[in-house]
């Protein structure tokens, strides 16, 4: 089974253009593009569109994984409780002739558009290059292992295989996390201490391994 790809919020925010719309939701992050494509120019878009690059997990029940509901006060009847306004496959409050009822999966059952998971907990680390004494700050996410992290940092280092990553003297293991590789997480400790975790950011020191692997 392939591993999917955590993301961080950050880099949800970033697609926020009716050409490339993401949006995150349960844990999910989906890439609705081809949807806005495909219907462009409903008016069932707007509450989609406004919220690209956003987490739109109020949406729905956590529960259900389905849009929350609630009794409408006219009809007594349950319905989907859409505050931000009706939006694509959702049902009308009564019948339609122009509605068709078979749609098949809506878009936010439809696994076709997830591209992968919303990182649960975000952190910075210090990448430093021993060779240049270059330093790069990076946030990554938590559940990510030192190979993928490797993977964000090669926009910075193309031979970033060529190094040897270590913390406190110790050889990391690149398949593991950095919470597994004993480089802890103390945002939560620190914000109890009211310091400014920008100064506590832990750092991962690469050691030249004298060859240049590129990919």
């Amino acid at each position: 089974m392939t591993r999917p790809r955590f993301f961080t919020p950050a880099e949800v925010a970033a697609h926020n253009t009716a050409a490339d719309l993401w949006v995150s939701f349960l844990g999910r992050v989906c890439d609705l593009s081809p949807l806005v494509t495909r219907f462009a120019g409903d008016p069932l878009l707007l509450p989609i569109l406004e919220s690209a690059g956003t987490d739109i997990s109020c949406w729905f029940d956590p529960r259900t994984k389905d849009v929350k509901t609630c009794v409408d006060p006219v009809t007594n009847c349950v319905r989907y409780h859409t505050p931000r306004g009706r939006f694509l496959h959702i049902p009308p409050a009564g019948p339609r002739s122009d509605w068709d009822s078979d749609i098949g999966d809506p878009w936010w059952a439809d696994r076709r558009y997830q591209v992968g998971l919303l990182s649960a907990k975000t952190r910075w680390i210090r990448v430093v290059n021993t060779l240049t004494l270059q330093e790069q700050p990076l946030q990554v996410c938590s559940e990510e292992t030192l190979e993928e992290i490797l993977q964000r940092y090669l926009r910075y280092n193309s031979h970033a295989r060529s190094y040897t990553w270590k913390h406190a003297g110790a050889v990391l293991d690149m398949s593991r996390t950095l919470s597994d590789n004993h480089v802890p997480d103390q945002d939560g400790e620190l914000e109890q201490l009211r310091l400014d975790p920008d100064h506590y950011t832990p750092a991962i020191l690469l050691y030249f391994n004298d060859d240049l692997t590129e990919l």
